[in-house]
């Protein structure tokens, strides 16, 4: 159940999937109740968690705030034009965003259909491509430097790690996602 509810959150069900998604609720009371709980916690989750910032007061004497900013007034216009200086002629290039082509793989000989989903695709359903005697699949994505999660998805709701990454994490919904580091 979880599974199908993390789809509709997500925004990851087809339209075919939301019907059967919403017929299930109305008629299954639990369904209902757990979708609704999960909602609320995905709002939580997305709410802010400040609400405000405190003020905080100092209280100076305004003979001691006139000697101090008195000489920073002069001074401003000269810092001002050092750090434009600055950043101008030793600043490097800006970085740019490079990726590399990875390869997924995996072995699923008794399954009809897998794909993939993870941070790199904002977690939309790619399909993976059936190799030789159909118990490989595979795909090449461009993915980005940095740390991404994903998993697979076998003939539409089973998910699973990638066995050959052994850093994985819990997600919210009781399974695992595979964590991958990408260096360019």
């Amino acid at each position: 159940m979880g599974y199908m509810i993390s789809m509709f959150i997500d925004d990851e069900l087809g339209i075919d999937d939301k019907v059967d998604f919403v017929e299930r609720v109305h008629g299954d009371k639990a369904f209902m109740d757990e979708s609704i709980q999960l909602l609320r916690q995905e709002k939580l989750i997305r709410s802010e968690v400040v609400n405000h910032v405190p003020l905080v007061e100092f209280k100076v004497r305004k003979n001691v705030l006139r000697s101090i900013l008195r000489p920073l007034g002069m001074l401003a216009p000269a810092m001002a034009a050092a750090i434009v200086v600055f950043f101008l002629f030793f600043s490097g290039p800006p970085e740019v965003s490079t990726s590399i082509p990875y390869r997924f793989v995996i072995y699923q000989p008794d399954v009809s259909q897998v794909e993939l989903a993870g941070s790199f695709t904002e977690w939309r359903m790619i399909p993976m491509n059936s190799t030789g005697s159909g118990e490989y699949w595979e795909i090449t994505l461009d993915i980005t430097k940095g740390e991404h999660r994903f998993t697979y998805i076998l003939d539409g709701h089973q998910r699973i790690a990638d066995p050959t990454i052994l850093i994985r994490e819990q997600d919210d919904f009781g399974g695992e996602n595979s964590i991958l580091l990408v260096k360019v």
